[in-house]
């Protein structure tokens, strides 16, 4: 069995996205020239699009669109060797804009889609709850009479349309943001922006739906200064929801800077995980946001968690179309991968739930990876003791893998039609993906979750922290998850009414367990699909990068702090290179943390000046001095900056100052023997034998009967990373 890692070429599914035909926005080599400059020309949604015309200079030139003039839209820029104009009307499907000056003509094929889309996602997911009365839209539009989606007046919602609504806010000077009323109101505050204006902080903002989910694209009356930052959120949702605009649509920093602030509630991972349709909402956001402010100096990403993965993913599948910068706020590589070792947690917890020689919590970092404290309350007990596991990622395995059980009840479900079409859903990440990962003969998701071959606790039995007796009886009994049709519903406390007797917070009902317990192989196709996908962070990205992230290993927070490096550690592996990230991290022991942000931006600022102004310096050849690895003590003061301050963490060098100052965990793979960069799906197997013979083992050479429990366990053979 070969091994499965993120070693891929660019993803099929995707490949139609990063490369653009010979009809997408482009400047010809005539003298006259178009240019779409909101979109790829093969990418226009909405009916518009912002054109550019260059033509010879003091020319007029005429454009139509399929023939008809509008030529009036179009207006000269600064030098008069280009003309700008938002084309309107275009029909869904090819439309032809032609421009012509004197003898010179060009024309450019234009392909519209719906501003409801899809452009390249796919099919739309059903049923999808609507959420426009939540966030001021009103309800929803109705486009059918069959009784599908949301009831309301005049029928249903499948696509939660909503009318575009303009609003002006003003920030008070008690912090808030209020409507802003005809006369100037006396706690209106003012703001000083980037280019040293000082300006009354009065906003404009626009929210609507685009791509079906709620946007809202915001910025200062008068004081908006080109630049605009694209606030991405985090969390973890199962999609069929339109989802909600967060509190980042009025970032008060990035807004009183004047940045324009674009935020959706389709780049929310707390709204669903599909980036794939993520990216195309964020591109058909920023599409709208050029067509109204025109094409920004810069647009930085900020957003953490989820936030952070959607950077990097949209980093690598979109160049510089999305962002141009990424701020990434305690990072994951990607979620995909994550679920390879979060869905070991509850089999191992189990085990250790029911053996004496775990009731210490300190040393079940030997089996998980991740951090643990005897001191740390457990939210399940509410006594001292927990873990990562615990803290962080408990339930997310349901979450994720169970089609029959799921967080989301909210009141608007009960508009839903036909009755009970919730229940139709099979509530699963791979579900929620299963354009990605495929469905097998069934009818269900296939997954890509499997443990054969791993042998949880290998490292800590080879430092000798388990016997070879505690490591053969712990993968004999760890079990692994059952496949999603055999799957039953949650005990207590993921199901309420189950409690407080039903209670199961492993969810052992869903585990394949026995002595040995049979292992789960992950689904070939499901891999080879998500691993084509661009869902997976490969390490392809060439934007500046500043990760930062709050120190929170010793609160057993679920962003373990080793998962910059995991995405060092793939750049690396792509191409030998990452000098377009850097590293930053903040100790929160304890709280409260200074905000690194309003650095990171600063120097994002600098950065992108020297790209725009020594272009072929490249990323890396523009860094400004402050664009480098760096670590900051709780009140922002900084411990140490420079190349080597993160050594010993991806090399065999002596720790750097920020190594040593900031311990670093890792995962139950990690112990297993895999790569810190984490990602292998399903690993190389070689015999128990062979395993023996390369002295996997260290110093404990098995027994003939040990060697006997090693093959009855692993009989297809243990893991070769």
């Amino acid at each position: 069995m070969k091994a499965v890692a993120i070693t891929l070429t660019v993803p099929a599914l995707v490949l139609a996205v990063l490369v653009a035909p010979a009809t997408a926005a482009r400047a010809g080599g005539g003298k006259v020239s178009l240019e779409v400059l909101s979109s790829r020309a093969d990418q226009v949604s909405g009916g518009d699009a912002l054109v550019r015309v260059r033509a010879p200079r003091g020319e007029r030139p005429r454009v139509l669109r399929d023939g008809v003039d509008v030529s009036s839209a179009f207006r000269a820029d600064p030098g008069g060797r280009t003309h700008t104009g938002l084309v309107t009307g275009l029909t869904d499907g090819t439309n032809t804009i032609t421009a012509s000056a004197g003898r010179h003509r060009d024309s450019l094929r234009v392909r519209n889609h719906p501003i409801s889309g899809p452009i390249f996602s796919g099919e739309h997911q059903y049923p999808f709850v609507c959420k426009t009365e939540r966030s001021g839209l009103g309800p929803p539009v109705a486009d059918n009479r069959d009784g599908q989606g949301m009831r309301v007046a005049g029928g249903w919602s499948r696509d939660c349309f909503a009318a575009t609504v303009t609003d002006r806010l003003y920030r008070s000077t008690d912090g808030t943001f209020k409507p802003m009323p005809q006369s100037r109101p006396a706690d209106l505050a003012t703001t000083t922006t980037l280019d040293g204006r000082t300006v009354d902080f009065v906003v404009r903002r626009e929210r609507g739906v685009i791509n079906r989910f709620l946007y809202s694209i915001a910025a200062l009356e008068d004081g908006y200064t080109g630049r605009a930052i694209y606030r991405f959120d985090g969390g973890v949702a199962i999609g069929h929801d339109q989802g909600t605009l967060g509190g980042g649509a009025l970032d008060p920093y990035g807004l009183g800077k004047g940045y324009a602030i674009l935020h959706s509630s389709g780049t929310r991972t707390s709204t669903h995980y599909n980036l794939i349709l993520g990216g195309e909402t964020a591109l058909m956001v920023k599409e709208r946001f050029i067509e109204t402010y025109g094409v920004p100096l810069h647009t930085v990403g900020v957003g953490g968690s989820g936030g952070a993965i959607q950077q990097y993913i949209y980093g690598q599948n979109h160049g510089d179309r999305i962002i141009d910068a990424a701020v990434a706020q305690y990072s994951y590589p990607d979620m995909v991968t994550q679920t390879i070792h979060v869905g070991d947690c509850e089999l191992l917890e189990r085990y250790m739930d029911r053996d004496p020689r775990w009731a210490r919590w300190d040393d079940r970092t030997a089996l998980i990876g991740m951090n643990a404290s005897d001191t740390v309350v457990n939210p399940f007990t509410g006594e001292p003791g927990s873990d990562e596991c615990v803290n962080g990622w408990r339930g997310l395995t349901p979450l994720a893998m169970n089609p029959l059980w799921t967080d989301d009840a909210d009141p608007e479900w009960e508009r839903m039609d036909p009755p009970g079409v919730k229940e139709s859903v099979q509530w699963t990440h791979w579900d929620d993906l299963r354009k990605v990962y495929g469905v097998d003969a069934a009818g269900h998701a296939r997954s890509t979750w499997g443990n054969v071959g791993v042998q949880y606790g290998l490292k800590a039995l080879t430092d000798g922290v388990i016997t070879p007796a505690e490591f053969l009886d712990l993968n004999a009994k760890a079990g692994s998850w059952k496949e999603s049709a055999d799957m039953v519903r949650e005990g207590c406390p993921f199901t309420p009414s189950a409690c407080p007797g039903d209670v199961d917070p492993w969810s052992a009902r869903n585990m394949n367990l026995g002595d040995p317990a049979p292992r789960r192989a992950a689904d070939p196709v499901a891999v080879r699909n998500v691993l084509r996908s661009g869902l997976v962070f490969g390490g392809d990205i060439d934007i500046p990068v500043i990760d930062w992230r709050p120190y929170l290993e010793e609160r057993l927070d679920m962003h373990n702090a080793h998962q910059s490096f995991a995405v060092r550690g793939r750049m690396l592996r792509h191409d030998g290179q990452a000098g377009n990230q850097v590293i930053w991290f903040t100790d929160a022991r304890p709280a409260p943390r200074s905000d690194a942000t309003p650095e990171a931006l600063a120097v994002m600022e600098e950065w992108l000046a020297g790209i725009r102004e020594r272009p072929w310096r490249g990323v890396t050849g523009n860094k400004p001095a402050g664009a480098v690895d760096r670590c900051f003590a709780t009140d922002g003061t900084q411990i140490a900056a420079g190349p080597h301050v993160w050594d010993g963490v991806l090399d065999r060098r002596e720790p750097g100052a920020c190594t040593k100052a900031f311990p670093l965990y890792s995962t139950s793979r990690v112990v297993a023997g895999g790569p810190i960069e984490g990602g292998v799906y399903a690993c190389r197997l070689q015999p128990v034998p062979r395993a023996i013979a390369r002295g996997l083992y260290g110093s404990w050479t098995p027994s003939a009967a040990e060697r006997a429990r090693l093959e009855q366990i692993f009989p297809t053979g243990v893991c070769d990373y």
